[in-house]
């Protein structure tokens, strides 16, 4: 399995698409499919099916990012936050 390469690129690069994660570890999509679906049974990263368009053709992909991670806050004032 390749499930070292991928948590890693995850950890480097943050959620990402299953066809970005083929592309950005140079394994081919069946296997980094098999892996995410063995890393989520295990827990280490979250999953879920999306569908994006592209140019009007249905996209169908996996996207994921580690377990238990929250993207930081973006700096600035937040909406409803008073001076």
């Amino acid at each position: 399995m390749h499930t070292t390469s991928i948590l890693q690129f995850l950890k480097e690069n943050g959620q990402k698409l299953d066809f970005e994660i083929a592309a950005g570890t140079g394994i081919p999509l069946p296997k980094v499919r098999l892996s995410l679906t063995d890393l989520s049974a295990r827990g280490e990263i979250s999953r879920c099916a999306v569908t994006r368009f592209t140019n009007g053709q249905a996209v169908e992909g996996m996207l994921c990012r580690l377990a238990g991670s929250i993207p930081p806050k973006t700096p600035g004032r937040k909406p409803g936050a008073k001076a």
